[in-house]
This record gives structure tokens, C-alpha cells and sequence, in this order.
């Protein structure tokens, strides 16, 4: 994973790693984003490869690929359908090109130095349950006990997360990297959004030490079980099979859902992709956008949205 990848997570950690450990009433159970889907667009393609939906009016259509929340690094797809429709398309609509931290006047080495302020493994922190199966976790990974110091839950599990992918060549920015590259060699335009992250980040002295701790738990049944999941989901994204790719594990999304202003900031993406959508519609001739899966598909995602605003959804199986 390369080091911009890495920003959004390592930033997270950092802030989290300072605040400290205070006792609070359980939690109720978090909301968590796009559980919800709308059924009548979960459906397998009646074509080969990965499910493209129609956004349609009079004169313009643009295909919406469904994309994976985790997949292999480099994974192969059959791009058939995908290069028959790049040629002649107005433009290409990439998800978020990758949620950025404005740290202006912040040096590295002082986020670094946040990033690790605990002296102590927070394994050390631990019940001796949870510490064994922290430490069978990270040792899974091959990181040593130091790689965590930090003294909040949340910290700990989204830097495991980061370790997790790294271990077993996991991404969530593929296929749009390649896609990006297609449509660079094919001279078509490609429009994507980045958020600055700061003020949701700086908002995490309220997530509370057991909604932290439900985040952790997730994680460490997640690295004990390995990536057979998303491997299996993702084979069934590239056959066309959405119910069986919807199935793929969204541990990371789970976990910032608790940070205060989550909701809010999820809900502004979807509407922007779904902006993009119909901004494209207005022009005559077709498009490609890019949204994964479970945002796309979801009750209040982009193509609820999008119908909503009156356009025609047609799904891979019409």
C-alpha cells in the first residue's frame, strides 16, 4: 500500500492514540452505513463480467459500475463490456480519488510523534482474553508488539486493519486505478472528488472507549479469519453476481461509522457522486461512472438518489 493510502488511517491513529481512557455508559448499537439496500437493483448480470446499471434520459446514458469495498491487488476482470463502452464516452466519474488530511503547519515528525506517544504496547492494556487474541492477531501479521503504541481501542484496530491489507495485498482502490490508466490511454476525461478529512478526524475525542471496542473485537475475528471472504466476493463481482459480492467484508467502514460526523460526511459523498451522475446526463452521448457497490446500491445511496431526481435506473438484468 503506498504511503498516500496509508494517510487517512495513520492520521486517524495518531489523533486517537492521545486521547485518554475514561469510563462512559455502553453504547447503543452504531448505525452503520448502507446496511440497507434496495432490493430490486441486487441482481446478477445476464451478461458476462462485472454489472453495469443504467442512469438514463432522452439523449444520454451513463453506465455505473458497481466496484468492490475490498479487493486483491492487481486483480484480473473481464474488461470486455468495460473497453466497449470507454469508446466514445464523454468522461469517466471516479469515486473520491483518495480522502486527504490538510495538515498545514503540522511537521510529519510531530504527527509521527502523536501517532506513537504510548510508551506501552497497548496489548499491555488488556484483559489477558483479549490479549491473547490481540497478540495471536498481530503476530498473524507479523507485526511486533510495538507497532501498536497507543492506548485506544480504535487506534489499535484501524492501524491492524492497515497491517491486515498489507499482509494479504488487499486494496479498496482497485479497479479504479486501472480504470484511470484505461481512460487515460483512451483520451476520455475522468472527473473524481477528494474531502479533506481534518475536521472529522478532530472530532474523535467523542468516540467512546466501548464503541471502540466493538471495532476492535470485529477486527480481531476478521484477521482470525483471513481474507477468504472478499476472495470469494470478489469472484463473484467479477462473474456478475452482486448479491454474492455484496457479501464482502467492510470492516474499516464500520469502524469510522462511530467517529461523531460520519454519517453526515458519507452522506455528502453519495450525493456528490450522484451530482456527478447527472451532470453527465446532460450532456448527449454516454458516460462511465464508478461507485462501489454497497453506496450505489443502498436505500439513500446514489442510484436511489438519482431515481429520486427522475432519471431511469435500469439494472444488469434488464
Amino acid at each position: 500500500m503506498r504511503a498516500r493510502n496509508r494517510l487517512v488511517p495513520a492520521c486517524f491513529a495518531a489523533l486517537l492514540a492521545v486521547l485518554p481512557a475514561r469510563a462512559q455508559a455502553p453504547d447503543a448499537p452504531p448505525v452503520y452505513p448502507d446496511e440497507t439496500l434496495v432490493e430490486e437493483l441486487v441482481v446478477v448480470a445476464r451478461y458476462g463480467g462485472p454489472a453495469f446499471w443504467r442512469v438514463e434520459d432522452a439523449d444520454t446514458v451513463v453506465y455505473v459500475l458497481g466496484t468492490p469495498s475490498l479487493a486483491p491487488k492487481r486483480m484480473q476482470w473481464d474488461r470486455s463490456q468495460f473497453e466497449r463502452r470507454l469508446k466514445g464516452a464523454n468522461e469517466v466519474i471516479l469515486p473520491a480519488a483518495g480522502n486527504t488530511v490538510k495538515l498545514k503547519g503540522v511537521p510529519a515528525a510531530a504527527v509521527a510523534y502523536l501517532r506513537l506517544r504510548s510508551s506501552t504496547p497497548f496489548e499491555e492494556r488488556l484483559d489477558p482474553e483479549t490479549r491473547a487474541r490481540f497478540a495471536a492477531a498481530r503476530e498473524s501479521l507479523g507485526q511486533p508488539a510495538k507497532a501498536y503504541g497507543t492506548s485506544h481501542p480504535l487506534a489499535a484496530a484501524i492501524l491492524m486493519i492497515n497491517h491486515y491489507r498489507d499482509r494479504h495485498e488487499l486494496t479498496d482502490q482497485d479497479p479504479n486505478k486501472l480504470v484511470r490508466e484505461l481512460a487515460r490511454q483512451a483520451g476520455v476525461r475522468v472527473r473524481s472528488k477528494s474531502y479533506d478529512l481534518g475536521p472529522l478526524l478532530m472530532r474523535v475525542a467523542n468516540i467512546s472507549q466501548p464503541s471502540a471496542q466493538v471495532c476492535l473485537d470485529e477486527t480481531l475475528d476478521q484477521v482470525r479469519a483471513g481474507p477468504g471472504r472478499t476472495l470469494a466476493a470478489t469472484r463473484a463481482w467479477a462473474e456478475g453476481d452482486v448479491p454474492g459480492a455484496l457479501t464482502n467484508e467492510r470492516i474499516l467502514e464500520r469502524c469510522l461509522a462511530v467517529a461523531p460526523g460520519a454519517a453526515a460526511h458519507d452522506a455528502r459523498i453519495k450525493a456528490d457522486q450522484a451530482q456527478m451522475i447527472a451532470e453527465a446526463l446532460q450532456r448527449p452521448g454516454h458516460a462511465i461512472a464508478l461507485v462501489q457497490l454497497r453506496p450505489l446500491l443502498s436505500q439513500g445511496g446514489v442510484l436511489d438518489r438519482l431515481r429520486s431526481q427522475g432519471f431511469v435506473v435500469k439494472t444488469p438484468g434488464e
